[in-house]
């Protein structure tokens, strides 16, 4: 049910989107060729879907919680969004400068375990992901056709942040609650961008299409010290975007 509202919610907000821009194309007064224009302030809106368990890094927390709590690391999928500058190099490259967006917050329980009084034991899990990148596009049959595929790759810097709120349990098997003082863990990971699109421009001042993005990155979380099982969290996972650039 979980995955049917989320996959209806990326719609919906796709959908929402190419209409917005269908009402600002009708708007804009064409002064220039497409393929004049060197500049371009793009946004996207799309879904986040991370590496699966079999192929996270050594001793990521999410895989190590697989053991005793009742979630799936689908689970974290969900909506995300940006906004870049791109910038043309020549007719076959170009430069991009990019943020996005994503936060999911996943609730479970013990998978075997419930309290005294047959309640379940329960907590949040909850990891959010601010991705700034750099990145260098090659249009192998150029910027100036009707249509304009392309590859690309860069570095991103990923501002994360993630939680475990509510009730555990300790090593002696008692329930305790950590919600006035969370498992919290922070930090910024660098790591390699991929890229690869589609794009159609629309007039001489609009671009729409889509794009698929690969990223590659752990965050340390501290471990048993600050009350993780693993002392990794892996970042990594792909992106699935409808884009809209608007070229000047």
């Amino acid at each position: 049910m979980m995955k049917r509202q989320w996959c209806l919610g990326v719609l919906a907000a796709v959908a929402l989107l190419a209409l917005t821009s269908a009402s600002a194309q009708a708007q804009v007064v064409q002064v220039s060729r497409g393929g004049d224009s060197r500049h371009a302030i793009g946004f996207t809106i799309g879904g986040f879907f991370p590496r699966g368990a079999d192929g996270r890094t050594d001793d990521d927390t999410l895989v190590a919680n697989l053991d005793d709590l009742a979630f799936e690391i689908e689970d974290f999928r969900n909506v995300t969004f940006g906004g870049e500058y791109v910038f043309t190099i020549n007719e076959f490259l170009e430069a991009g400068f990019g943020a996005g967006y994503y936060q999911k917050t996943v609730p479970t329980v013990y998978a075997n375990l419930v309290n005294t009084n047959g309640s379940e034991i329960e907590q949040d899990l909850k990891l959010r992901i601010v991705p700034v990148t750099a990145t260098i596009r090659f249009l192998p049959i150029g910027r100036s056709g009707p249509v304009q595929p392309y590859v690309g790759g860069g570095v991103g810097f990923f501002h994360w942040r993630y939680s475990e709120i509510g009730e555990f349990v300790d090593e002696n098997n008692v329930v305790f609650s950590n919600r006035s003082d969370p498992f919290i863990a922070d930090g910024t990971s660098v790591g390699p961008v991929i890229l690869t699109g589609l794009r159609f421009p629309i007039g001489d001042a609009l671009t729409l299409g889509g794009e698929v993005r690969w990223q590659w990155a752990t965050g340390d979380t501290g471990g048993l010290d600050q009350g993780f099982l693993g002392n990794k969290i892996d970042l990594s996972g792909g992106t699935v975007n409808f884009t809209i650039h608007f070229r000047f």
